[in-house]
């Protein structure tokens, strides 16, 4: 599903680290709190030797605010390391930070030092900072497990938190909730049970299922340890869990619309992270991508990542370690234990792609033989349960994309009838395929309405329309669902790809809108509004190319056009997606009657999954 250059990419991607400061300042009014007056949180088992930390608030303005953390080393010998914790209230939020590693489980907050800003000399101190929503103040301040002010707490230290609770076995009423053990150095007693932040079972073992619960329903789950003589530790990571039945359709929100994302299998993060954002409870449908086409056949991509890899408990859906001599491991082995865990979401697996588009034109010389390649890969029988069918991301059919396609318009049509005369009705066929709505494009290239009938949906790639391959510009939004003055090419809009579609055929049923979860950007650029002259592409994970989670705090929006965001920063001009476009555009794909949406891809969005949301509240 292209964007161009899209293999391989790699790129840290899970905690909210961003060395790029992008501080919005509002005033100089800065407010010193007496941390030594905050109210203690349990500590962990290590306390910090002589060694304050301070905060102070540099500025605010309206909603939001900037804070500032200093470490200070008070004593004679060197910190090697320093960890601040503190809480906030729920209506306060860390939303982009700098200078360290700012995590948070439910209203607590943990804020690591960096690899090259831990060690302090004796004397030495070191400041990190962070952006923040709401108006509350941090309470029950901790470095490295000791009072903020410097001071010790004799006598027996608090329990650590326990492992994240991995959750499995999920019905209509229950789940089961399993955690790995928490220390202590006088021993723990027992655990509190909290769903959506109240205790709901106090038990000794590390286990607990949760009867009672409403099907369809949301839930988010953390242990608490509690020592010999009733101290609490910190939580441990929170699970989001969705109870089955209760939708009436395919979103988890009930609607019948489709929220599909792609998870590559080059990307910086793993099937967990879709559980820890909650992402999961939100989507029906994994693109896993890519599978390769080569000599006519369907092949393994990347055989070490898609069933290879071994996993770490701490990095396993269900929170257990890959053995050494497990028959499947990897990608594939993380997406069964994320269908056991949420039963809705369905997974596909996706060939092709911008890169590896270029073995369909012999692919489709013989469509039967192809189809049946496919099958027997994409059912083999050590992975057969992990897939419910097949995505075909061909860019593109009888056109050109990073390659050109020769093999003339019905060639769609019969890869298509081949596909569904193998893997029968009750697997899914689907296909990504171009938005290009121009008089003669892409769209009018291949006989896409006569292949409809064959598949379950299309994936229309409404993105992309334009980026710095046009280096000197001018500017344009790269995903406008409709056309506006001084669009740079006529049909290059969402709305006239899907309006192509219907009028060749295709139910309306069968077509998602596509969503980058990223965007495309210049450099060079004087002019705030579209349409200004560049000098080139901005600087991005790839040269005009940034994740969302980044540009929403390094480059915000500053306008809004044809339905779509875009941003001036100095001399960057970016446009992507916001969760408020996000929301103009699935209430346009309702009201054009479309099946759902979907997304490339998972590794562009927050921690929390704001996007993924966006989709899904959207749909409902």
């Amino acid at each position: 599903m292209s964007t161009p250059t899209r293999r391989r990419r790699t790129r840290s991607a899970q905690s909210i680290i961003l060395n790029k400061r992008s501080k919005a300042l509002a005033g100089a009014t800065a407010l010193l709190l007496p941390l030594a007056a905050m109210v203690g949180l349990a500590a962990p088992a290590e306390a910090a030797a002589s060694a304050t930390a301070t905060y102070t608030k540099a500025s605010e303005w309206g909603s939001g605010f900037e804070g500032k953390w200093t470490v200070k080393n008070t004593g004679t010998t060197t910190l090697n390391s320093w960890t601040v914790e503190w809480d906030f209230p729920s209506s306060t939020k860390v939303t982009s930070a700098w200078d360290a590693t700012v995590t948070n489980s439910a209203d607590h907050w943990t804020a690591k030092n960096l690899g090259w800003n831990g060690t302090l000399a004796p004397g030495a101190s070191v400041s990190f900072g962070f952006n923040g929503s709401g108006t509350g103040a941090p309470t029950g301040c901790k470095l490295n497990g000791a009072a903020c002010d410097g001071t010790t707490q004799p006598g027996d230290n608090a329990p650590s938190a326990p492992g994240t609770p991995a959750a499995s076995d999920i019905t209509d009423t229950s789940v089961k909730l399993t955690w790995s053990a928490a220390t202590d150095d006088k021993g723990v007693k027992n655990y509190d049970v909290k769903r959506d932040g109240t205790t709901v079972a106090t038990v000794t073992g590390l286990t607990y299922t949760n009867t009672g619960l409403t099907a369809g329903t949301d839930y988010s789950y953390t242990v608490v340890a509690r020592d010999t003589i009733d101290q609490t530790g910190p939580a441990s990571g929170a699970t989001p869990v969705r109870t089955t039945g209760g939708g009436g359709g395919e979103n988890p929100g009930g609607s019948g619309k489709i929220n599909l994302g792609y998870f590559t299998n080059w990307g910086s993060y793993t099937v967990k992270n879709l559980v820890t954002s909650g992402s999961a409870s939100k989507i029906t449908h994994i693109n896993y991508a890519f599978g390769n086409v080569q000599n006519g056949k369907c092949t393994i991509g990347d055989p070490y990542e898609d069933y290879q890899k071994s996993y770490t408990a701490a990095q396993s859906v269900d929170g257990v370690a890959d053995a050494w001599d497990q028959p499947l491991s990897g990608h594939f082995n993380q997406l069964r234990k994320l269908k056991k865990a949420y039963p809705n979401i369905k997974v596909l697996w996706s060939f092709g792609g911008w890169t590896w588009s270029g073995g369909f034109g012999q692919a489709v010389q013989n469509p039967t033989a192809f189809a049946q390649s496919c099958y027997d890969l994409v059912e083999d029988p050590r992975w057969a349960d992990v897939f419910d069918g097949i995505d075909l991301d061909w860019e593109y059919p009888n056109s050109c994309g990073l390659t050109c396609d020769t093999s003339g318009p019905a060639s769609i049509k019969n890869m298509m009838q081949a596909m569904r005369a193998k893997f029968g009705p009750n697997n899914l066929l689907t296909a990504a395929i171009t938005a290009d709505g121009s008089n003669g494009g892409r769209l009018d290239a291949a006989d896409y309405g006569g292949a409809a009938q064959y598949i379950n949906w299309y994936d229309v790639m409404t993105y992309d329309f334009f980026g710095a391959w046009a280096a000197q510009g001018p500017t344009a939004p790269h995903s406008p669902l409709t056309s506006y003055p001084g669009i740079p090419a006529q049909g290059f809009n969402s709305a006239d790809a899907i309006a192509k579609l219907k009028a060749k055929g295709v139910p309306a049923t069968k077509l998602l809108l596509g969503i980058g979860f990223y965007g495309r950007g210049w450099t060079g650029v004087t002019q705030s509004a579209p349409g200004g002259s560049a000098t080139g592409p901005a600087a991005g994970v790839e040269p005009g190319n940034q994740y969302y989670k980044v540009l929403k705090t390094s480059c915000p929006a500053t306008g809004t056009i044809a339905g779509t965001a875009y941003a001036h920063c100095g001399s960057d001009w970016w446009s992507y997606d916001t969760p408020a476009t996000v929301g103009t555009k699935m209430a346009w794909a309702k009201s054009q009657g479309l099946g759902g949406a979907f997304f490339w891809e998972f590794n562009g969005d927050t921690g929390n999954g704001e996007l993924v949301n966006a989709i899904s509240n959207g749909l409902k």
